[in-house]
């Protein structure tokens, strides 16, 4: 595809940056192994050896990638993310985004509904009854199925507190 007005990203452009980034967290493997020893000690290898050379590893092959987008995809102006496949990434992000934050308030249960009940009507269109339904039977069953079969305690926020669900 060529060039076309709605372009946000390139696909030469996406290349680099995650060639970059890669590279980048290879090197930070790197940098942290060096910290518990890279070479063989008396036992054989040291702590740090493994993690140093999966580090070269990454970075090694992010340097391929960097290679490969100069030389492949340099000169073409191939489209990776339009404006409307941007805005459609957003519209998924954005509530999740939105749940994460309010489960560090609200505690995961109320979160949750309210993540579920806004992406049912708004997203998924959904009439009001119906959303509510799921999402209290989504409650309900993670209620039980994590506080009380596998004994795992969720993140619980002030409604739990105030009908004290513990």
């Amino acid at each position: 595809m060529q060039n076309p007005s709605g372009t946000l990203l390139s696909r030469f452009s996406m290349e680099v940056g995650v060639a970059c980034f890669t590279g980048l967290l290879g090197a930070i493997v790197c940098y942290g192994s060096t910290e518990f020893g890279t070479g063989w000690g008396d036992a054989g290898p040291e702590p740090g050896y493994f993690p140093f050379y999966i580090g070269l590893f990454i970075m090694l092959a992010s340097a391929g990638v960097l290679v490969q987008a100069f030389l492949t995809h340099r000169d073409r102006q191939e489209v990776f993310l339009t404006r409307e496949q941007g805005h459609r990434i957003l519209l998924f992000f954005l509530p999740m985004f939105a749940f994460v934050a309010a489960s560090m308030v609200l505690g995961l249960y109320v979160s949750l509904a309210l993540y579920l009940f806004g992406v049912m009507t708004i997203q998924g269109k959904y009439s009001a009854p119906k959303a509510l339904s799921v999402c209290l039977g989504t409650i309900v069953v993670f209620y039980f199925v994590f506080e009380k079969w596998f004994q795992v305690p969720l993140l619980k926020g002030p409604l739990e507190a105030w009908l004290k669900i513990y």
